[in-house]
């Protein structure tokens, strides 16, 4: 799958935010008295731990939004692989501009690359199977767009990116309306031709209902590998399934080899640990 770059104003405007908060009322006031405001140097970016890399085009925009004059050069782009020691990116430019933004910079790719490398793990504990890892809207307020990025460098897929581009119909969503049938029937009713939908389902029955009244996806909620065998079983490839609830690298290996076509995942975005990288001064 092609990794295809996000565009710059989708995460300019963060980027931006995120330096202003940093450089607060003065600005970089330590390198501003140590460094001369003519000295250049290069930086050099070094993973300290395995993973995947995500987030090069946004650590660039920290730099050059300080210093049109720093340059980013990638030794290892988005999704690659790397090993402790692996020189990720080397930057070289003014040096009160590269202490000014290495922070920012340093934030954005380190947890990108953290979403990755921790979507990266669960596809291989799938590999093999026809299961496809993605992520959910549980995500970091205001980062979902790179996140979800993230989650593709690290060899996974999206789901739905908001409310507003696909239906889902979840527990509560029944129990206001009454019933499954009520709540597919409206969902239906005002669905356009273009939008699909998709029904929590937590029992074989309720699958079994939602089948009947015809729907694009079903997501299997906390199911055992069991019930999913037989869910995938009595959908018959007629509809998406999707597993979902506490899946962990442990228990992915089973829950594909049941056949679902789609597991999906939250803590990769809202709870993945950071990816250990170093910025460190060559010259």
């Amino acid at each position: 799958m092609t990794l295809n770059p996000l565009l710059p104003l989708m995460y300019e405007p963060l980027v931006r935010t995120a330096l202003l908060e940093d450089l607060g009322r003065a600005g970089d006031i330590t390198a501003d008295a140590i460094v001369p405001a003519n000295q250049q140097a290069r930086l050099e970016m070094r993973a300290r731990q395995t993973g995947v890399v995500a987030g090069l085009d946004v650590a660039r925009c920290a730099f050059q939004t300080v210093s049109p004059h720093i340059n980013l050069r990638a030794e290892r782009p988005d999704g690659s692989a790397v090993e402790p020691g692996q020189v990720i990116a080397t930057i070289d430019g003014p040096a009160r501009g590269l202490l000014t933004g290495e922070r920012t910079a340093l934030n954005f790719l380190c947890h990108l690359s953290g979403v990755a490398s921790a979507t990266a793990t669960l596809v291989r504990a799938v590999k093999g199977t026809s299961a496809q890892i993605v992520c959910t809207r549980k995500t970091t307020p205001g980062l979902r767009a790179l996140e979800k990025y993230a989650v593709r460098a690290g060899g996974g897929g999206n789901h739905r990116f908001g409310l507003d581009d696909a239906v889902l119909i979840k527990d509560n969503h029944i129990a206001i309306a009454g019933s499954i049938a009520t709540a597919i029937q409206r969902a239906k009713a005002n669905a356009g031709h273009m939008v699909k939908i998709e029904i929590e389902v937590d029992t074989l029955a309720q699958l079994d209902e939602a089948l009947s009244l015809g729907v694009d996806a079903v997501l299997l909620d906390n199911m055992t590998i069991e019930q999913l065998a037989q869910a995938v079983k009595m959908a018959d490839g007629k509809v998406i399934t999707e597993a979902s609830g506490r899946i962990t690298a442990a228990t992915a290996p089973a829950i594909a080899a049941t056949g679902v076509d789609l597991i999906s995942v939250g803590w990769v975005t809202h709870s993945s640990a950071a990816l250990d990288i170093g910025l460190d001064y060559l010259s």
